[in-house]
């Protein structure tokens, strides 16, 4: 039997509050779409923080729609990634978008973004920090396979 919170001498600052973040995997043929960001690290998905109460899959739909100004539901989890970073722990979850389609509906938010491309997945680290080209490419991989993964640093969790 589980104690509950109420009955164990733990505090809250004893357990994680990572930062969520979600984003949107859009894939044509061999590329992934990318938005450049005016700020951070450049180019990165359309997404971002997830609000408090809000469920990671709206945090995705609500950042398509802020960012690309395209009202698209995401379909499936791809990826589940645990990476800490300056200190603090951070969860963050990359969603199957499905297909972009009228690229000329795109609106891009220009209080954050500047542009947008198609990267090819075999050079996306030419785009991408590592850490998110890596994600990028086990997003890639979990699209086509149609599986979900769970990552630790932008790699697969492997037992030992």
């Amino acid at each position: 039997m589980n104690a509950s919170f109420e009955q164990t001498s733990y505090t809250p600052e004893v357990f994680a509050r990572p930062w969520l973040a979600a984003g949107a995997l859009f894939v044509r043929e061999e590329s992934v779409l990318l938005v450049h960001k005016t700020y951070g690290d450049g180019w990165d998905i359309p997404g971002g923080f997830v609000d408090v109460s809000e469920a990671p899959v709206e945090a995705c739909r609500r950042e398509i729609a802020e960012e690309l100004g395209l009202a698209r539901p995401p379909r499936r989890l791809l990826v589940c990634d645990w990476a800490p970073h300056d200190g603090t722990d951070r969860l963050l979850f990359v969603f199957d978008c499905g297909e972009l389609g009228d690229e000329s509906a795109i609106v891009l938010q220009d209080s954050e973004l500047d542009r947008w491309a198609w990267a090819p997945i075999e050079s996306v680290e030419d785009y991408a920090v590592p850490r998110l080209a890596s994600r990028l490419r086990q997003a890639y991989a979990a699209y086509h396979d149609g599986g979900m993964l769970y990552l630790e640093r932008g790699e697969p969790f492997v037992a030992v």
